[in-house]
């Protein structure tokens, strides 16, 4: 049979099978020869129809290979395979078919919605299988880094999202992605945290003044004003007792015991930059949006001094309440958000610290790039934003 012809015997074919001849449209999809411009998905489908499953599987391929996101093959092959018992195939062409469902603007036709939930149904409950799978072989192991061993499967079964360091204005290549550090990696942290209760005194004398604590966010007359919600907010306040580089007076005075506790801390010392240290308050209701911090060179110091119930800090897929007196430690160029849920002002201690991997002549070299861009461009304002 002359190739010319296998789209017209395909249709008699068709036409054949709708008519309830079965052996006669197989006798006519059996003469059909290889043929560039055969449309392959309807003779799968009769081959399907007629209960020839190999062949079907062999024409939905074929029809593939030149239109390789059509939703109905897709679907088909996805329910031929998982019929015929092979579910890692299945499980590939079905949610194959879902992304093309699932792109912006895409409207199924409505024959295909029920095989479109009955691939989501199959995906579902092989993802079951397969998390118990990997969940089994991990307990298995006996693994002793469970912490991370449990992310990375997550990760794996998509229960949590990766979040990578994103710094808006510096990236030093080569640092772990951490997003939270603990308290006991570092040798300098109880002293601090030993003096929370002092400090905490000294806030509390902060907070009679009404005037002491300003927006955290605040709109600089010679830069376009940063897309924050809080922008002059005073939801979000800051009373400083470093800022850029020097002693925010009076409140430095006024706090000895707080600044003497950081002089025990690894702060960057940066000309005009830091060290930056401040009371960081956040009251009832506020939501301090998703962001990136600048650097990934540095981390961030919280020592809890009023931490009410229903506040919370998240730094990429790790979510921490604060406790008073127990330091969060984090990277803030992973996208991090923080709120009060609670009904009282939340109060930390807030200053940066070199990243602990950074060697002293990797801190020289960098303290001396920080200092010529501020030179070239200013400062630049961590907005939250």
């Amino acid at each position: 049979m002359e190739n010319a012809s296998a789209p017209g015997l395909a249709q008699q074919a068709l036409a054949a099978f709708q008519r309830g001849e079965p052996a006669t449209a197989r006798k006519l999809l059996d003469a059909i020869a290889p043929s560039p411009d055969i449309h392959w998905l309807m003779v799968g489908q009769l081959e399907e129809g007629l209960g020839r499953e190999s062949a079907a599987d062999a024409a939905y391929v074929r029809h593939l290979a030149v239109a390789p996101r059509d939703l109905t093959a897709l679907l088909r092959l996805g329910a031929l395979r998982a019929r015929t018992g092979d579910d890692r195939s299945a499980n590939a062409f079905y949610r194959a078919a879902l992304n093309v469902a699932s792109q912006p603007g895409f409207l199924a036709p409505a024959q295909l919605v029920p095989m479109l939930q009955e691939g989501q149904r199959f995906v579902a409950a092989a993802t079951q299988r397969f998390t118990a799978h990997i969940e089994a072989a991990v307990a298995g192991a006996g693994s002793t880094s469970a912490g991370r061993m449990q992310e990375a499967v997550d990760l794996l079964m998509g229960r949590k999202e990766l979040y990578l360091q994103q710094p808006s204005m510096f990236y030093f290549p080569g640092l772990p992605q951490r997003a939270f550090y603990e308290r006991d990696e570092f040798d300098w942290l109880p002293a601090i945290e030993a003096q929370t209760a002092a400090m905490r005194e000294e806030l509390e004398g902060l907070l009679g003044d009404p005037g002491c604590f300003s927006p955290y966010v605040q709109r600089d007359p010679d830069r376009p004003p940063p897309a924050n919600p809080l922008l002059d907010d005073p939801s979000w306040g800051a009373q400083y007792l470093w800022k850029d580089g020097a002693p925010a007076e009076p409140a430095a005075s006024s706090c000895p015991v707080t600044m003497a506790a950081l002089e025990t801390a690894p702060i960057p010392h940066i000309l005009g930059r830091s060290p930056t240290a401040l009371f960081s308050l956040l009251k009832p209701g506020t939501h301090i949006r998703p962001h990136h911090g600048l650097l990934n060179t540095r981390l961030i110091c919280h020592i809890p001094l009023i931490a009410p119930p229903g506040c919370a800090l998240r730094v990429g897929a790790h979510t921490r309440e604060w406790r008073t007196g127990e330091a969060l430690i984090f990277d803030d160029s992973f996208e991090h958000e923080a709120w009060n849920r609670g009904d009282s002002l939340r109060v930390v201690l807030l200053f940066e610290i070199w990243r602990p991997e950074l060697h002293p002549e990797e801190r020289e070299a960098l303290t001396g790039i920080f200092e010529a861009i501020d030179r070239y461009q200013g400062i630049p304002a961590d907005t939250g934003g």
